[in-house]
């Protein structure tokens, strides 16, 4: 099992402007590597290498730049210039693969062949995280964690970590609030699947505007509108910096309290989304959710609202959240969730205004969400991935059955 878990830093103000010159290094860097990826780019974006009809000179083709090769470009970086000396090398290396995932996704995609943007040189405070690849299993001792070539910084450990959990990375990022760090931790002993896990016990929730969600039993949780509720205090705020003149140490001020300000609301988003969370997979082992393209519904007009709902985060926390406690999240297909009957499977077209469903094939009343709910537990029932999770669970009750008189002799 692989999860995080994520501490406040104090950093003293030595440590903390130490902080700001190791990401500002880092940035450079970043941006230096970045440029030697898209000079390479312009300058071997075509395949021909000779012209018939103009006897024209074309320059000799450059290697294509490859984590290796600018990860062997960084010793001469610290001769060249010796400050960098003081930044790990491990963090150094983390700052050239950042480089090479932005660039494989803009020319070749992602693992499903998405392609992303053209990667954006960061300015000035964009480049927030530096990570260490490997960090002793002990670097946390006594409310101090220990960084290798930084020293010891004060943490508040809320959570102590689990003896069996076994550190893989750290990383350290700046917010408005203050520095963090995420470690990275991984027990492969911790089971996929809880022992009672119980296939019968499923849900399926329908995600929507006017309330968060609706459970195919008929539970409401209510949406919590966190954006709007600030927006009053925000719109002020954000007068606050545009009134300041550019450069200057007051809008730099009110940059920082409207960033805060920010953060707030998404505390408030997440930790909403976290309770909620605990809640559904307190009372059902399988959740059945649809599979959103929250992307394209973004585009929208609806885009405020949906993006302040947090559908994506939320998804994204329960799906988690199941894998750590051994449950399960199914997604099916939402097309149609809201149209069909959940009682006789007839389609029953409805605007988006029109929250009540009644189908004059059978009579089924109720309202629109709560329908939807149940179509989507309908379609999750019978899963192929269910039923291996119930078989993998039945044939673990069998051993252990057929093991519990050898361990007694």
């Amino acid at each position: 099992m692989r999860t995080s878990y994520q501490y406040k830093l104090r950093p003293t103000k030595q440590q903390a402007a130490q902080f700001d010159k190791w990401l500002d290094m880092l940035r450079c860097q970043y941006n230096y590597l970045l440029a030697d990826r898209f000079r390479w780019y312009e300058e071997n974006r075509c395949s021909i290498n000779s012209c018939s009809l103009v006897v024209c000179h074309l320059p000799e083709l450059r290697n294509n730049p490859s984590y290796n090769s600018q990860q062997d470009s960084l010793p001469q970086l610290k001769k060249d210039r010796p400050w960098y000396k003081e930044l790990h090398s491990q963090v150094l290396q983390n700052a050239a693969k950042r480089v090479e995932l932005a660039f494989d996704r803009f020319l070749k995609g992602d693992c499903n062949g998405k392609r992303s943007g053209k990667p954006r040189f960061k300015g000035a405070n964009q480049y927030k995280t530096f990570t260490y690849p490997t960090v002793k299993s002990d670097c946390i001792d006594k409310g101090l964690i220990t960084l290798p070539k930084f020293g010891k910084v004060k943490l508040i450990q809320h959570r102590t970590i689990p003896d069996s959990f076994k550190i893989k990375t750290c990383s350290v990022t700046k917010k408005a609030d203050g520095y963090y760090v995420t470690l990275s931790l991984e027990d492969k002993t911790v089971p996929t699947i809880k022992p009672d896990f119980d296939s019968d016990s499923i849900a399926g929730i329908d995600v929507g505007l006017k309330e968060f969600l609706t459970t195919s039993d008929n539970e409401v949780v209510t949406i919590g509108q966190y954006y709007r509720k600030a927006q009053k205090r925000l719109r002020v705020i954000q007068k606050q910096v545009s009134r300041r003149k550019n450069g200057s140490i007051g809008r730099q001020k009110a940059i920082k309290k409207l960033a805060t300000q920010h953060k707030k609301v998404a505390n408030k988003r997440k930790d909403f989304h976290f309770k909620t969370a605990n809640n559904l997979l307190k009372k059902y082992d399988v959740i059945a959710v649809e599979d959103l393209n929250v992307k394209g519904l973004a585009r929208t007009r609806l885009a405020k609202s949906i993006l302040d709902a947090g559908w994506s985060s939320f998804l994204s926390i329960l799906t988690n959240k199941a894998e750590n406690a051994g449950l399960l999240v199914i997604q099916v297909i939402a097309s149609g969730t809201s149209q069909d009957c959940s009682s006789c499977g007839v389609k029953v077209p409805k605007k988006l205004h029109e929250r009540w469903h009644r189908c004059s094939n059978c009579g089924c009343s109720l309202d629109r969400d709560h329908n939807a709910a149940i179509n989507i537990k309908n379609r999750a029932v019978g899963h192929s991935v269910l039923k291996a999770k119930s078989l993998l669970s039945d044939s673990r009750i069998v051993l252990e059955a057929y093991t519990e008189p050898l361990r007694s002799v």
